[in-house]
C-alpha cells in the first residue's frame, strides 16, 4: 500500500472513525459491493428499456 493512503487509512483508525483498519477496509470493501450492484441493476434497466429482457413467468423460466 502506498505511504500515502497508508497514513490516511492510520489518520481513520485514529480518530475514532473505525475500531481497526480491518474494519475500514471490509467497510470500504462493502461500498465497492453496493456501488457494483446498482451499476449492474442501471445496466439491467437500460438493456430492459431497450427491449433486451426475457418475461418470466415461473422460476423455471429462470434456468
Amino acid at each position: 500500500m502506498p505511504a500515502s493512503l497508508k497514513k490516511n487509512v492510520d489518520l481513520a483508525v485514529k480518530e475514532g472513525n473505525y475500531a481497526s483498519v480491518s474494519e475500514l477496509f471490509r467497510d470500504a470493501f462493502r461500498i465497492w459491493e453496493n456501488e457494483r450492484l446498482i451499476q449492474e441493476i442501471r445496466e439491467s434497466q437500460r438493456e430492459a428499456q431497450n427491449g433486451k429482457y426475457k418475461l418470466l413467468r415461473s422460476l423455471k423460466d429462470l434456468r
